[in-house]
């Protein structure tokens, strides 16, 4: 359910929730209340998310599960390696592991519009501990092959399908609209600190011990991260549906609903070119530039890092910081600089000037996530939350692949073309969402 900071999350604009009646016309820029949350007076509604017992259940057993998914990912690739040594055989094992998260988001959304969020949380972080378990069980007896890790990538990442919109469907039922932004600031913090400190003790402990340790302990953290999820007791159940309607009518469903609300529609138009322009060419352009300007494998970690601290920090403002900023002003100036960011960096040369420059859009990355995250729980009808979620995250990770390829041949023909190309395409679609009024007015 967690979601790792990588250089595509430069691009990532995650959104999520809602009144009970479709969005109208001479309304839609207002953000209305949350009428299934908590029922709480004003004074509570203000207070620090980790005081709402419910939500501290659901903070630990998500940091809990980021940093098992890290302890996963690097057994997971030590094993492969261990069979055959083939780097193009782990993209395969990845590939298997992506292609169900895509595939099944849409149906993982309309599925969290029927069942309680809560159960599906608790059912994948069981599912995944029963997986790693066995895992190192056919470790320990020796019979352990390839297929198997197969096997395991597509169930991780068809979990992911289902557990990454009820993760975000789940956090408005608990807290009020004015604790939103600080909420998602812990949960994606989370997320980005497990995936910067949770593959070294994975690592240390695969090299004092084995691989089958690492998803022995990996089994408990899942089982620990289940039984904190639990723990939340004042949960709301799943809207009520009588409908008898196929999963695909649902989805539609879902589509036509973003479709009919303007300033939804025009987010996810730019999240699209942003994720196109931006995933791809920061994935691989960093791992380019790396080698050909700087020639060490330790400056490609460096700015990796310097782009994951700065959307750390991002994440954190918002639980640190009580700042009430217009959200449609954030993202388009965030959309500038990443803008004109990725034209500097055909141009920048220099190492300190490139971490800084890393370090800055990562910052606006992550602050620009919490807080249309928020926004987006804030406005969506209960009843469409799972779909609507899950149609934004499937436009963040969805069109990664296109952007991956159409990156790499970018980059193998022309480094600085790909990067000014893709800095000209976003300031491109931020002036056709500066002239709309409807993405200005988000509040």
């Amino acid at each position: 359910m967690a979601e790792s900071t990588t250089p595509e999350s430069i691009g990532k604009i995650e959104p999520l929730i809602p009144a009970h009646s479709p969005p109208v016309e001479h309304d839609l820029n207002a953000t209305p209340a949350i009428p299934f949350g908590p029922d709480v007076s004003a004074d509570v509604s203000q207070a620090h998310p980790l005081k709402n017992a419910d939500f501290r259940f659901l903070w630990i057993g998500s940091t809990i599960s980021a940093f098992c998914d890290q302890f996963y990912f690097v057994g997971l690739s030590w094993l492969v390696l261990l069979f055959n040594g083939s780097g193009a055989t782990l993209g395969t094992v990845l590939m298997l592991e992506a292609v169900p998260r895509a595939a099944f988001m849409l149906v993982g959304g309309a599925v969290t519009d029927r069942i309680s969020p809560k159960l599906i949380l608790v059912a994948t972080a069981a599912g995944r501990m029963f997986l790693v378990a066995a895992t190192a069980a056919l470790i320990y007896l020796h019979r352990l092959q390839l297929w198997h890790l197969y096997g395991l990538a597509l169930a991780f990442g068809t979990a992911d399908a289902f557990g990454m919109p009820a993760g975000r469907v789940l956090l408005p039922a608990l807290l009020s609209g004015e604790q939103l932004p600080a909420g998602n600031a812990l949960l994606n913090s989370a997320a980005q600190t497990s995936a910067i400190a949770g593959p070294a003790p994975a690592g240390l402990i695969l090299k004092k011990w084995s691989a089958a340790s690492v998803f022995v302990v990996d089994a408990v953290g899942f089982l620990f991260a289940a039984l904190a999820l639990w723990r939340m007791r004042n949960v709301p159940s799943a809207p009520e549906n009588n409908s008898s309607d196929g999963i695909w009518k649902v989805i539609l469903e879902g589509w036509r609903y973003v479709m009919k609300d303007p300033p939804m529609r025009s987010l996810m138009f730019l999240i699209v070119v942003l994720n196109l322009c931006v995933g791809g060419p920061f994935t691989v352009g960093l791992a380019v530039i790396s080698k050909q300007r700087y020639g060490s494998a330790a400056a490609f970690g460096t700015l990796l890092s310097s782009l994951a601290g700065g959307s750390l920090l991002g994440s954190l403002l918002p639980a640190l910081i009580k700042y009430r900023c217009r959200r449609g002003v954030l993202l388009l100036s965030f959309s500038t600089v990443i803008g004109i960011g990725m034209i500097a960096m055909a141009l920048l040369h220099g190492f300190i000037p490139m971490i800084v420059l890393l370090a800055i859009l990562g910052l606006g990355s992550g602050l620009t996530a919490v807080y249309f995250q928020s926004w987006l729980q804030a406005r969506i009808d209960r009843n469409f939350l799972g779909r609507v979620m899950s149609i934004f995250m499937f436009a963040t990770f969805g069109l990664l692949p296109i952007s991956y390829a159409v990156a790499g041949f970018l980059a193998q023909t022309k480094l600085s073309l790909m990067f000014v190309g893709s800095g000209a395409f976003v300031l491109a679609a931020t002036v056709v969402a500066v002239l709309n009024k409807q993405i200005r007015a988000i509040d």
